[in-house]
């Protein structure tokens, strides 16, 4: 949003009235000219749920350039460096066989080319997530709509998370991961060296009233919801589908489904 000198000078006369009166500008004047005239933001309905959960559906990944265009979009909007080694590699969504994301469910008998399928892979986001339990400076934690966070204000770089989480799902920043950003998104913060990350199922654009990027990008692959919204694309999905998920057997209750 563009600014001139006289919607600057109006926006602090009001931000200093509505300050000394003990009440924020957008309360003082939700129901004024300010929204139309661009000096103040409209007003943003975040999405809501009580438990978010994913669905994805492999029958849509027909296609390597599928995959590529989830990545590239969710590491784009996310800041996520490109530092072209595996040693290093910072990654919030990617791809693997069947074998490696659904260990022990695999047999001899699937069809062949089911079994070099790659799986796109993402933080689950458990209800009993293993990672939230040793962070010894409550770095990760879980929100009451099953997003499990990262603030990395307040991770050590002790990595127990990851060594917690059975799914890979978190990177480690070996280096300054912000010479190899490919093209900085300036409304997301970029990370240091020393921290971890991962995906957040795009909480900051679900507070702005739109869906994960991924999502977005999927054109109907991936599938996001409230799991305890019986009316939910998610919930729709699941009553009519077969599905499984990552190493369920573990007691963590991903939040991620798949339908093969």
């Amino acid at each position: 949003m563009t600014m001139n000198r006289r919607k600057f000078l109006k926006l602090t006369a009001v931000t200093t009235i509505a300050t000394a009166g003990g009440i924020s500008a957008l309360e003082l004047f939700k129901d004024s000219k300010l929204e139309a005239q661009g000096i103040l933001p409209l007003e943003v309905k975040p999405l809501t749920a009580k438990r978010w959960a994913m669905v994805v559906d492999i029958r849509k990944f027909t296609k390597e350039d599928n995959y590529k265009k989830i990545i590239e979009a969710c590491h784009l909007t996310h800041n996520v460096p490109d530092i072209g080694n595996p040693k290093d590699e910072i990654k919030w969504i990617w791809t693997d066989t069947f074998e490696h994301a659904f260990p022990g469910q695999e047999h001899k008998y699937m069809p062949e080319d089911f079994k070099k399928m790659p799986f796109l892979l993402l933080c689950n986001h458990c209800d009993n997530p293993p990672c939230v339990r040793v962070c010894p400076t409550k770095a990760t934690f879980k929100r009451k709509d099953g997003i499990v966070m990262m603030d990395m204000h307040r991770c050590i770089g002790c990595r127990f998370c990851m060594a917690a989480c059975p799914f890979g799902a978190r990177s480690f920043n070996w280096r300054d991961p912000r010479p190899f950003i490919k093209e900085l998104n300036m409304k997301f913060p970029t990370r240091t060296k020393g921290v971890v990350e991962k995906c957040n199922f795009c909480e900051e654009r679900l507070a702005e009233g739109k869906m994960p990027v991924c999502v977005e990008a999927s054109k109907g692959g991936l599938i996001f919801g409230d799991l305890e919204d019986p009316n939910s694309d998610v919930r729709k999905v699941l009553s009519s589908h077969y599905t499984i998920r990552r190493k369920s057997e573990l007691g963590t209750g991903p939040g991620v489904y798949y339908i093969i």
